[in-house]
């Protein structure tokens, strides 16, 4: 059964997102749960550096792919300093999966660098 874009997103912000205490992190992840292209994309640095298992990837090829097609399913913990999320995630291709992202933020206030993989 297909859902609508509407119960996607009921679906994935019905997670718990009171863990996340950095404004910028929860800012990401809530257009990552939606699958808002535009909040998401807003939220980085044009040199934006993304790390997927410790490989380099093309951060706008990646997720113009993964968005509306990977979330997390739950946050499970928050470290340093609300910039590293851990969870369970979903993907469209790869099924579901602990994994994190880590956030670096620059002097001005964007998202420079996010390291995710998997975790365990």
């Amino acid at each position: 059964m297909l859902l609508s874009i509407n119960q996607l997103q009921k679906i994935n912000m019905a997670i718990d997102l009171s863990k996340l205490t950095n404004t910028k992190v929860k800012a990401a992840i809530v257009a990552l749960q939606k699958g808002d292209a535009k909040a998401w994309f807003a939220m980085f640095a044009q040199d934006v550096a993304l790390y997927d298992d410790g490989n380099q990837m093309q951060f706008n090829n990646f997720f113009k792919k993964a968005l509306g097609r990977e979330w997390f399913t739950s946050i499970d913990k928050v470290e340093n300093s609300g910039l590293d999320v851990y969870g369970n995630f979903h993907s469209s291709q790869w099924g579901d999966f602990n994994t994190y992202f880590k956030f670096k933020v620059n002097k001005e206030g964007k998202i420079n660098r996010l390291d995710i993989g998997q975790e365990g």
